[in-house]
């Protein structure tokens, strides 16, 4: 039964990726016309665009996606969105979560050289390469000034996969100092179902089913000096891990 099943997973998993492929290049065309426009409104079109291809793609996948809010949010206003990194689900998940207002997403600038996905990817993303430190201050202006445009971020502050049964890893320090300097506010969000449905271990471990972002409550960063940036850090860690904890999210083992 163990291998059927196994079978069976491997079969859908193939067939997810192909949905992947196939989307990305029927929309791959819509998005590099977008490049007659403006910087920043070319960004948003390839967000709006993005988060069509995460729509009919979970929909395809057999995936249905909540947003729980457990505190009040202004769309108006732009946020740091900070989010727990377990799976490659996580970009889909994340179109399918911020869709309150504009957002840029930071990520890895190793994505970017992807055939095809990569060129899309660099386009809808202020991306880094965090072993470059000319590179990692470039992409802090870019933040700054897309946060005066009155648009969000959204970046996972583990930097790289949670691959322990702990409920996050250690943070770095970007986000939260990115806060301070500008006053924005971070807006912990919890992705409880992503390591359910795909695996960080292999791409052939899809599995249909639910898919949950939690919106927990700001953080006001303005409260915060350059010398606390550990305590604002600790502070969202800590909101963070007790959520996951108490939503019983699966890859814990206390």
């Amino acid at each position: 039964m163990n291998v059927l099943k196994k079978i069976l997973q491997i079969i859908y998993s193939i067939y997810c990726i192909s949905v992947f492929l196939v989307l990305m290049f029927v929309l791959a065309p819509f998005i590099f016309l977008s490049f007659v426009f403006p910087e920043k409104l070319r960004g948003n079109i390839i967000y709006k665009i993005a988060t069509l291809w995460s729509d009919i793609g979970m929909f395809m996948w057999g995936m249905w996606h909540n947003n729980i809010y457990q505190a009040p949010y202004d769309s108006k206003k732009p946020v740091i969105f900070v989010f727990n990194h377990i799976s490659y689900l996580d970009i889909p998940i994340l179109l399918k979560s911020f869709r309150h207002q504009p957002v840029r997403v930071l990520g890895k600038a190793e994505i970017g050289t992807i055939p095809i996905f990569g060129q899309i990817y660099k386009s809808a993303a202020i991306t880094v390469k965090r072993s470059d430190a000319e590179d990692r201050a470039k992409s802090v202006d870019r933040l700054r000034a897309v946060i005066k445009d009155n648009i969000s971020i959204a970046l996972a502050p583990e930097g790289t996969f949670n691959m322990s049964d702990k409920p996050l890893k250690d943070f770095y320090d970007g986000a939260f100092r990115l806060a301070i300097e500008t006053g924005t506010p971070v807006r912990p969000v919890i992705f409880l179902d992503a390591f359910d449905r795909l695996h960080y271990d292999s791409i052939f471990s899809f599995t249909p089913g639910k898919s949950r972002a939690v919106f927990l409550e700001n953080v006001d960063a303005s409260a915060y000096s350059m010398e606390q940036i550990g305590e604002l850090k600790q502070k969202v860690y800590t909101i963070m891990e007790k959520a996951l904890i108490n939503h019983n999210a699966s890859w814990i083992k206390l």
